[in-house]
């Protein structure tokens, strides 16, 4: 297919990759009266852009089962991602993933308190046995059904073990160090991108564990949850957008870190949350954190269920942990990482 005329890509070509890059492909004259043809597309590499990208960052990244069994009994999943950066076995995630072992230590001492009292008073001898009943009943009810009685993390694979975390909930980021860590089965860790040049307009990928359904169940006999048969393996998906704006709050309430973010013009899809977001070299820019839902304004009215309604309208886009914020977590803890050149 053949256009005449002055370069059809031009102009989107220069968003996204600079002028000189267009004329070492297509000569200096781009705006002459010449023929150019579609196979522009092929050597700027747009028709699979994320494609070796995203190759090397599913080498790296995995997803995290968060599996969590409260006290009416009932079983409930969580399905979120990290990534493995050193051959020392420390793995980078974000830490509202591991709000769910705080709240089942809480839940868990909580509970043991009460039953500690119910034994207190069953063994009283100078109470009456309706008097044990009320008391004991009473206490029954300061129980919250959905406390959590048993909670564990499933980190891609049976042999990953992780014990000890450190985390900071201002910048939404946590690291961890595999148990007894074979660094002969990963074929390679990712590399961080420089930031002293980070374009805003820039393409970007995410790449996480979206829409797959986790269930399980916990079985007391072995006091350990089981996956329901299909839940493994779970499958990537990359969702592309560009980098549209850097979000800053200050420093730290320690001082320790800058709480930085970048915003992209997709959302964030649950599944994704501690995934890398990376160049089309596979260069990580951030760690998928949130998403955040911009009003645009329009509020359409539509008919629901007989009636109408206004339906306002939501950009949602993605905000991620900004790499200065994730390099100055690494580095307050001494961990290797990679960086890219530029």
């Amino acid at each position: 297919m053949l256009f005449k005329g002055c370069c059809p890509f031009k102009n989107y070509c220069n968003l996204i990759v600079n002028c000189h890059v267009v004329n070492n492909f297509l000569g200096p004259n781009v705006n002459n009266n010449l023929y150019y043809s579609i196979d522009i597309f092929n050597k700027l590499n747009f028709t699979n852009m994320f494609a070796k990208a995203y190759e090397l960052a599913s080498k790296y990244t995995l997803p995290v089962i968060n599996s969590l069994r409260f006290y009416d009994g009932t079983v409930s999943c969580g399905l979120g991602s990290f990534i493995i950066i050193n051959d020392n076995g420390w793995i980078l995630t974000v830490a509202h993933l591991l709000q769910s072992i705080l709240k089942g230590d809480q839940d868990i001492a909580e509970l043991k308190k009460i039953e500690a009292e119910i034994s207190t008073i069953q063994n009283n001898p100078t109470l009456f046995a309706e008097q044990k009943r009320k008391k004991i009943r009473d206490l029954k009810r300061k129980i919250n059904p959905k406390w959590i009685t048993n909670h564990s993390m499933w980190w891609g694979s049976d042999e990953i073990k992780i014990e000890t975390f450190h985390f900071h909930h201002e910048i939404d980021l946590a690291i961890g160090q595999i148990k007894n860590f074979n660094p002969q089965k990963m074929e390679l860790y990712p590399s961080f991108k420089n930031p002293k040049s980070l374009p805003i307009g820039t393409s970007l990928c995410k790449l996480g564990f979206p829409f797959h359904e986790i269930k399980a169940t916990f079985d007391n006999n072995t006091n350990a949850f089981k996956l329901d048969p299909g839940v493994l393996p779970v499958p990537r998906f990359p969702i592309e957008g560009i980098f549209t704006r850097e979000a800053r709050g200050g420093k730290t309430k320690d001082n320790k870190y800058d709480i930085k973010f970048i915003e992209t013009s997709t959302p964030g899809l649950r599944g994704q949350s501690g995934g890398p977001v990376f160049d089309k070299d596979g260069n990580v820019w951030a760690i998928q954190s949130r998403t955040n839902h911009l009003a645009l304004g329009f509020e359409p009215k539509i008919k629901k269920q007989g009636k109408e309604v206004t339906e306002i309208q939501f950009l949602n886009v993605g905000i991620a942990v900004h790499i200065e914020s994730i390099i100055q977590f690494l580095d307050s803890f001494n961990i290797s990482y990679n960086l890219s050149e530029n």
